[in-house]
């Protein structure tokens, strides 16, 4: 087992050890500062130095869970490297901080929700960008995130003393302690924030609520167990606002308006879009409507029905199956319709009654395109390599409708 030095310490960044035990590319210290992946904490990085200055760069860290191991993980040739070697190890100061802020800020928004709501986290994640917690709830309402943020910086705001306990899971339990692990340990450390949450946790905290910085609450959805909140603290947090104040400066600027207008602005330009996109479709509607007369006045007649093979180099699927639809409602057909452009594409269509089958048609033809498509007996769609091989495509499937002498 090694002697995990942040238990008592978490601020310690340097620290002297002796190898135990060099597995693969990981090496074992009989004790350590670096925190492994663990409780929803990510690793630590950094190196580790030898007396003669051969350094190993630490790119992860994890443990082994029965053991109690923490492995190492470096890189580097670590044939020379034999157990008693004494080492010095280093951890990454900025990214240590940073993971103290998140962790002890999670620590004081779980206390929030409890305090508040009694609502209880089941979970925490930490990532390189943000933080998650899942709380055991069916949804939290704008008005409650809120309310949790406020409590949550006004804790940090006083700057309450941060504590390292240590007691056996009976003595835990008579201490009011939020939340006691399943795994059963000698002695369980425990996370008091003065006067508001006290949790059993293996992972790094600061030493007072004020080295927080700040927690800002940036995302709550609807999760399997739960809802979970997404948050960010100390100088993620800056580093975050600061993003968004960036972003809404740039999007105002593009609107010629306030940030603060900027929602405003989006619905206005979503609901002109709407506007002319609706424009757009009767237009199209009505052009389908001219070309459809113009191809039932062209289109040969026979079998009784009329048959309508034209391709469209420049138009898309959207017009092509709009004009199908025309031409087949318009008048006893069949439309054998291609488009070109950067998605060529293969619309056939019958008019009711017909006895042809053109979602059959379509997976014939498709077959020997080596596309996809499909559809009904009425209407079928599929793609083409390209604007050659749709209109020879249409060739062939008009072909397959002419009666067999």
């Amino acid at each position: 087992m090694t002697e995990r030095l942040y238990y008592t310490d978490s601020f310690l960044t340097a620290f002297e050890a002796r190898v135990t035990e060099v597995r693969g590319n990981a090496i074992l210290l009989d004790r350590s500062a670096f925190y492994p992946t663990s409780g929803g904490q990510i690793f630590d990085t950094g190196w580790l130095e030898t007396a003669e200055a051969v350094r190993f760069s630490v790119k992860e860290v994890s443990e082994n869970e029965r053991t109690r191991e923490v492995l190492h993980m470096v890189e580097g040739d670590l044939a020379a490297l034999l157990p008693g070697t004494p080492i010095r190890g280093v951890i990454d100061a900025a990214r240590r901080r940073d993971h103290m802020q998140q962790h002890s800020g999670q620590h004081v928004l779980s206390g929030a929700f409890e305090k508040l709501y009694d609502f209880a986290t089941v979970s925490f994640h930490m990532g390189e960008e943000s933080c998650t917690i899942d709380l055991a709830r069916d949804g939290v309402t704008p008005k409650q995130q809120q309310a949790a943020e406020i409590l949550a910086n006004e804790i940090i705001a006083e700057d309450r003393a941060v504590e390292i306990r240590f007691a056996t899971a009976e003595e835990a339990r008579g201490m009011g302690v939020r939340k006691i692990p399943a795994a059963e340990r000698e002695k369980l450390r425990l996370i008091d924030i003065l006067d508001f949450d006290l949790n059993a946790c293996g992972g790094t905290h600061v030493r007072s609520t004020g080295q927080i910085g700040a927690i800002l609450l940036r995302k709550v959805e609807k999760v399997r167990q739960g809802v979970r909140v997404e948050f960010v603290c100390g100088l993620r947090a800056v580093r975050t606002a600061r993003k968004d104040f960036e972003t809404l400066t740039e999007a105002a600027a593009v609107f010629s308006t306030h940030i603060w207008e900027v929602p405003q602005q989006v619905r206005k330009s979503l609901d002109e879009v709407k506007s002319g996109q609706k424009a757009q479709h009767h237009l199209l509607e009505e052009v389908a409507g001219l070309q459809a007369q113009q191809l039932l006045l062209l289109a040969p007649a026979g079998e009784g029905y009329k048959l309508v093979t034209q391709f469209f180099p420049d138009r898309d699927l959207t017009f092509i199956k709009m004009l199908a639809h025309k031409l087949t409602k318009a008048d006893t057909a069949i439309a054998l319709l291609a488009c070109g452009g950067a998605q060529p594409s293969l619309v056939f269509a019958q008019s009711s009654g017909l006895p042809h089958d053109m979602g059959t048609l379509m997976k014939q033809t498709v077959q020997r395109l080596g596309t996809r498509g499909g559809g009904n007996r009425e209407m079928a769609q599929g793609g083409a390599p390209d604007s050659s091989q749709a209109e020879r495509a249409l060739s062939e499937a008009a072909d397959s409708l002419l009666p067999r002498s």
